[in-house]
């Protein structure tokens, strides 16, 4: 069973103090119920009833505490996060959002080298605390090099914070904010903690029409002494990108569970719908949309599940995870929204309804890919990885599957964040050739294509400094990586061929579409145009396949999940 189903899933794969979190977090959702839930979205009521559910239950001690400050079972388990991330988002991006704020709060700390604020922290979540991440600012969004909170230095050892920071998720309640400024004399960065129940910490509005709570919020003569300094000058600014490496991850999770929430609903709603005195899952095309909707939703998950695997291995030999890690929150969350359109052309005017799962999903979906660095940002940063990829592999031991109980502590120990460039990865036709699938062998051929397009035809100066054009390469090299670790991920879990290759359908067809918005493009050359119309292929179709997957995996799930009322 590929798809979460809150009624099925019993995470038996899961250690027993894990297994008891998501069972008992589903629980929680199930009996607030349907109703309920969309009630207090209409309303935005902030979620005080899942923040009380998160203390009484220990939750965030558990799941975000490094083993070495927790108690018992508290670990940061990457493996053990995506179940809990998949259930969140299936229930309610809000939910998800105070969770992955306070992972972006966290992350300064857990990688700063101020062992009192740690304990202190371990101690704020056992009493069920949340916390918050100030990076950004008002005028200049996350650019870190415009930074204007500022650090004055006033006698030995004591500090003095201006500035203000703007669109913080938790900046409201948390028991401590992280705060992202810069020394006002030497201009070295700094991360310092922020209590905002101190008089000189204003909390100014809610940015945002939601349940969560999205603060502008200023310091004015805030005290601050070298207890409250997580890190300075480098270690504080990558502090602040690898925490956003950690954090970003859990993007495309909270899609993934969206969107299955959502495909439940539209399947069950179509199902059930006769038209013309047909139902509506007969017509040729519905099955198409559904069809499609499933396998980009099953790649969304095997990828993100895959990615987790390098992130849960990864080294300063081995940072592969900075590649597949952006992928998950731009190819991901980007194919969150595409799975929502597809099901939102069935259901169509039912997705307006205020009574259904689906206005919110139809709303919310739309966040992700903007949250975290936009698309273009982490596009611009995964093009990096790009030569290396293709033309210089490196050698590496397989990654198995990493669902063991360890904690993830190079996550906090990731070091300097520059020399993406110099990064390795394995050679992608070990993937491709361990399969033989008739839309895996067309991609391979559309691959081999773009490989040469990169040597004949590569972009010239003037193209190179043209993000549009950028962006759209970027694509076609994306789905290289997708289709690899879908593969590798379809190895681990036994994914059935017939599925594996209806997956590979639409990336045979996503390929040749951004082969065509690359030929399209203004400067593109006689040479790339030649190179980008070979690039383009029809998908095989077989009926029987098709067929396979349509009765076994998309129309077996209507009525396998309702959220009750």
């Amino acid at each position: 069973m590929i798809l979460l189903n809150p009624k099925m899933n019993k995470y038996e794969h899961l250690d027993e103090r894990s297994r008891e979190i998501m069972l008992r977090t589903i629980d929680f959702f199930e009996k607030k119920g349907k109703e309920k839930l969309k009630a207090d979205d209409h309303e935005r009521v902030w979620y005080s009833d899942f923040l009380e559910f998160v203390r009484q239950e220990n939750i965030f001690a558990t799941l975000l505490t490094p083993s070495v400050y927790g108690d018992g079972d508290s670990r940061w388990d990457t493996f053990r996060n995506c179940a809990f991330n998949e259930i969140l988002g299936f229930y309610g991006l809000c939910y998800w959002y105070t969770w992955q704020v306070s992972i972006l709060g966290l992350g300064p700390i857990w990688m700063g080298n101020n062992e009192e604020v740690k304990q202190k922290t371990a101690q704020f979540l056992r009493d069920g605390g949340i916390f918050a991440f100030g990076l950004s600012e008002k005028a200049h969004g996350a650019d870190l090099y415009s930074t204007e909170m500022m650090l004055t230095p006033l006698a030995e050892g004591t500090y003095m914070a201006d500035g203000g920071k703007y669109y913080i998720g938790n900046a409201n309640k948390a028991s401590l904010v992280s705060t992202f400024g810069k020394d006002s004399e030497t201009g070295d960065y700094v991360f310092f903690v922020a209590d905002p129940k101190h008089e000189n910490y204003e909390l100014v509005k809610n940015v945002t029409n939601s349940q969560n709570y999205v603060a502008e919020y200023a310091l004015h003569s805030y005290p601050v002494t070298e207890a409250d300094i997580l890190s300075k000058g480098r270690d504080a600014w990558d502090s602040s990108l690898n925490t956003i490496n950690v954090g970003k991850y859990n993007l495309g999770w909270a899609s993934v569970g969206i969107c299955t929430h959502a495909f439940y609903e539209a399947i069950n709603h179509a199902g059930h719908r006769k038209l013309y005195n047909t139902y509506v899952t007969d017509f040729p095309h519905i099955r198409q949309l559904f069809t499609d909707a499933y396998t980009r939703l099953a790649a969304m998950k095997l990828f993100s599940l895959r990615a987790a695997d390098y992130m849960r291995s990864a080294s300063t030999d081995d940072r592969r995870y900075l590649l597949y890690n952006p992928m998950v929150k731009m190819k991901v969350t980007t194919q969150g929204e595409e799975v929502v359109n597809l099901l939102w052309d069935v259901i169509a005017a039912k997705g307006f309804e205020n009574d259904t799962f689906f206005e919110m999903a139809a709303r919310d979906i739309r966040a992700l890919p903007k949250l975290e660095g936009t698309v273009h940002v982490n596009m611009a940063l995964i093009i990096k990885f790009m030569p290396n990829y293709f033309f210089s592999p490196g050698e590496f031991p397989e990654i198995p599957k990493r669902d063991d109980t360890a904690d993830d502590e190079f996550l906090f120990n990731q070091g300097a964040t520059k020399g993406l460039g110099g990064i390795r990865f394995h050679d992608f036709n070990i993937a491709y050739n361990s399969v033989d699938l008739p839309n895996v062998n067309l991609l391979k051929e559309q691959i081999a294509v773009f490989r040469e397009f990169l040597m004949r035809a590569r972009p010239s100066d003037i193209q190179t400094k043209d993000i549009d054009f950028l962006l759209t390469l970027g694509e076609l090299f994306t789905l290289v990586a997708y289709g690899q670790l879908i593969i590798e991920n379809a190895k681990i879990y036994a994914v059935e061929d017939d599925l594996l290759d209806q997956i590979f359908d639409f990336i045979v067809r996503d390929f040749s579409k951004f082969a065509l918005q690359l030929y399209s493009k203004t400067s593109s050359t006689e040479l790339q145009m030649e190179l980008c119309m070979k690039m383009i292929r029809k998908p095989v179709t077989d009926a029987a396949r098709f067929g396979k997957v349509w009765d076994n995996y998309v129309y077996v799930l209507k009525d396998a999940y309702k959220m009750e009322v």
